[in-house]
């Protein structure tokens, strides 16, 4: 297996965490490279000064006891201000700029920002150009394969950035258009990968190590990119990583150390955020833990009545002792 490479930092695996708004914030990535991710970029910030001094930006930009490389997430639509946004976040620690051009959210591509940059290859370019001189690191790409089913211009896109200096390239298998409705398509992934000499990770639908050897041997991509299929599952990177290097996969973890992942997890996100603020932003995550499990309708409705950490983590701790006894009869 090619190491992959970026820039001075030669990653320890292939597969990647996605960066996802509202969920890849410091103690999941910090959870999911425990857990085997090669690679977790931060939550999306917005290139906008005016935002820099926002306390959600100031998360965003937290990367205390994060495993290097450290990877902060920036969008916006003009290059001087993407420019400056990789120089303020260089000089507060970023050792690798990672630019979006994939979010296929309303709220970003009303802005001119995401993957509505894909529509105008001249201005993608000018960001790439001014963000890698700016930078000072190195710079990586997320898109998707294009605006719509109809204008999968990816590959162009892939040559502009790679002229541009982009050190790695991930590409989502859906068009704009296409949010995320639908199966992904890796056709586009494929050219893409043919067409340069830099990283291609591959994105979109992939929720298994099956599949990810399965796109990998399609596409000829260097690594695959998990977003969805990591919530309630961090240890998803660990299958991913044993398939891919040929070693045994490990089993599902039992319920017993379930239990504790989620417990450190909860415990993270209650220091990160405060204690209500945590309490709050760990239901969701409680959700995605059990999920398919039994009787996990019920037990949701009631995490979300608790509102102190001390009974979500006694709550948590019944549940999955519970699924324990359940395993040993």
């Amino acid at each position: 297996m090619d190491v992959i490479s970026i820039g001075p930092y030669r990653l320890g695996g292939r597969t990647f965490l996605a960066p996802m708004a509202g969920v890849t914030d410091l103690p999941f990535r910090r959870l999911c490279r425990r857990m085997g991710a090669a690679l977790a970029a931060g939550e999306m910030i917005s290139a906008d000064p005016r935002l820099w001094s926002t306390e959600e930006s100031r998360r965003r930009r937290d990367h205390s006891g994060e495993a290097e490389p450290r990877v902060v997430q920036i969008a916006g639509g003009d290059p001087g201000t993407m420019a400056d946004a990789a120089r303020r976040n260089v000089d507060a620690g970023a050792q690798v700029i990672d630019i979006n051009m994939g979010c296929p959210a309303k709220k970003v591509c009303n802005r001119d920002a995401g993957s509505a940059l894909l529509r105008d290859e001249a201005l993608v370019g000018a960001i790439l150009d001014a963000t890698v001189r700016a930078a000072g690191v190195p710079v990586t790409l997320k898109i998707r394969t294009g605006w719509s089913r109809e204008r999968r211009n990816g590959v162009a896109i892939a040559r502009i950035a790679e002229s541009a200096g982009v050190q790695l390239l991930a590409v989502h298998g859906r068009s704009r258009a296409c949010r995320f409705e639908g199966d992904a398509e890796y056709e586009t992934i494929a050219a893409i990968k043919q067409a340069v000499r830099i990283p291609v990770i591959a994105n979109g639908d992939i929720d298994s190590g099956a599949k990810a050897a399965e796109i990998i041997r399609a596409t000829g991509a260097d690594g695959v990119m998990i977003g969805r299929a990591a919530q309630g599952r961090p240890w998803i990177f660990r299958e991913v990583e044993a398939l891919l290097a040929g070693k045994p996969v490990p089993a599902e973890p039992s319920g017993a150390e379930t239990r504790d992942i989620i417990a450190t997890h909860l415990r993270d996100l209650y220091a990160f955020y405060g204690v209500e603020a945590g309490v709050r932003i760990a239901r969701k995550h409680i959700g995605w833990y059990c999920r398919d499990r039994p009787h996990a309708q019920v037990f949701r409705q009631c995490v979300m009545r608790l509102d102190s950490a001390e009974g979500q983590l006694a709550a948590v701790r019944e549940f999955f002792d519970a699924g324990c006894q359940a395993e040993a009869a």
